[in-house]
C-alpha cells in the first residue's frame, strides 16, 4: 500500500534511530507494496490510463504504482517528500540508467513537494493519485489536504484525483493486527490511536481540498505472505509499528505482532488476510 499503507507517525525521536530505514524500504518494495496492486489496477482500468495520460503520483514511495502506469504508456512523475530510501528504490525501477539501461524520457522522480514537479516545459497533468490509504489511524489524513491543494493547480481542469482508504474493519482482517501498534505505543499518546475507517473519510478530505467527488469503488486487496516471518517484515515496513518499537523494543513488537498474525496462518505456513480498500475519484474544479 504511496505509497504506504498508512501515514507514518514517528512521534518519538528514538523511533527513527532504532529502525533500519534502508532495510525497511527494501522490505516494503519486495514484500508489502504488491498488496495494493489490485487497487492500482482497478483505478487505472476505470480511468483508462495509457498513452496520453500524464500522471502525478503523490507519495510515490518505491514506485510500483508508477511503474504499472508507465507500462500502460503513461508519462509519470512521482513526488516523495519523507522517505528518501523508498525513492532511491523507485529510481532503480524507473530510471535504470543508473545501472546502464535506457530510461524513458517522460519519467521523473522528485524528492520534495508537488510544487517541485512544476516547470514551464511540463504540460498539465491529466491524473493525480494519492494511493497511500487513510482511515486507519486517528489523524492519518493530516497533511493530505495541503498536499492535494499544492498538486491540483498542476492538473488540467476536470482532471481526476484519486484518493485511497481502508475499508470497513469488519471487511479488513488486518485491522485486528494493526491494533497491536496502538496498544504497544500507548505511552506515546501523541502517536495517534487506531480507529475504524468511516464511510465519508475520503469525501471529507476531497471537499476540504476543494475537489468535487465523482465516483468511488471498492477493491479486494488480500495481504498474503509466504510465512510468518515474511508477514512480520512486511507489516513492519509500513512504518506503523515504529512508535511501538520506540516505546518498547523490537523483540516485543515482533513477538506480539506474530501472535496477532497466528489466527491468519494456514496449515501450509502461509499467512492470508482478506481486506477491502476503497478509492474515491474527485475532479479538479
Amino acid at each position: 500500500m504511496t505509497p504506504t499503507l498508512v501515514r507514518q507517525h514517528l512521534a518519538h525521536g528514538g523511533a527513527a534511530a532504532r529502525v533500519d530505514s534502508g532495510a525497511r524500504a527494501r522490505d516494503w518494495s519486495e514484500i508489502q507494496e504488491r498488496m495494493l496492486v489490485p487497487l492500482y489496477e482497478a483505478v487505472y482500468e476505470r480511468l483508462d490510463v495509457g498513452d496520453g495520460t500524464r500522471l502525478l503520483g503523490l507519495g510515490c514511495g518505491s514506485g510500483l504504482a508508477l511503474l504499472m502506469a508507465a507500462s500502460r504508456g503513461a508519462a509519470v512523475t512521482g513526488v516523495e517528500a519523507s522517505r528518501p530510501e523508498r525513492l532511491a528504490l523507485a529510481r532503480e525501477r524507473l530510471l535504470p540508467e543508473a545501472w546502464g539501461a535506457r530510461a524513458r524520457g517522460d519519467t521523473r522522480l522528485i524528492e520534495g513537494a508537488p510544487q517541485d514537479a512544476a516547470d514551464a516545459e511540463t504540460p498539465a497533468y491529466t491524473l493525480v493519485t494519492a494511493f497511500e490509504p487513510i482511515g486507519c489511524l486517528a489523524g492519518d489524513s493530516e497533511g493530505l489536504g495541503e498536499l492535494l491543494q499544492a498538486a491540483t493547480p498542476l492538473a488540467e481542469r476536470g482532471a481526476p484525483v484519486v484518493l485511497a482508504g481502508w475499508g470497513p474493519p469488519e471487511r479488513c482482517a488486518t485491522s485486528s493486527v494493526l491494533r497491536v501498534a496502538t496498544k504497544l505505543a500507548d505511552p506515546l499518546r501523541s502517536a495517534g490511536s487506531w480507529r475504524p475507517a468511516l464511510r465519508d473519510d475520503l469525501e471529507e478530505v476531497a471537499q476540504r481540498s476543494g475537489l468535487k467527488p465523482d465516483g468511488s469503488g471498492r477493491v479486494a486487496c488480500p495481504f498474503g505472505y509466504a510465512d510468518l516471518d515474511n508477514a512480520v517484515k512486511g507489516l513492519l515496513s509500513t512504518g506503523l509499528f515504529d512508535a511501538a518499537i520506540a516505546a518498547t523494543d523490537q523483540a516485543q513488537v515482533d513477538k506480539e505482532l506474530a501472535e496477532a498474525l497466528h489466527p491468519y496462518q494456514r496449515r501450509d505456513g502461509t499467512v492470508w488476510m482478506p481486506n477491502v480498500f476503497r478509492y474515491l475519484i474527485a475532479r479538479v474544479p
